[in-house]
């Protein structure tokens, strides 16, 4: 399937499965609270400033995720008050 060919939610729910996807991944090494949405919000910050890019891109990001940037991303989140 093409990306042409994908309404804006068939890509929103595609972005959300794989972000769950890699979610339940990191819970299965031990990473117990970790939900979709904040491995959205850790991929999806560097798209502030750069804009939303390709969908492959996307994908990849997600898919390339790993546990050091995730914690990364949630401490510093931390110290700006946006997790915990």
């Amino acid at each position: 399937m093409s990306e042409q060919s994908l309404t804006d939610e068939e890509l929103t729910m595609l972005v959300e499965s794989l972000c769950e996807s890699k979610a339940e991944e990191f819970r299965l090494i031990g990473y117990e609270h970790v939900t979709g949405r904040e491995v959205w919000d850790c991929v999806s910050e560097k798209y502030s400033r750069t804009g939303m890019p390709a969908l492959h891109q996307i994908v990849n990001d997600i898919l390339s995720l790993k546990t050091t940037q995730f914690m990364n991303f949630l401490t510093l989140g931390a110290y700006k008050g946006t997790y915990f």
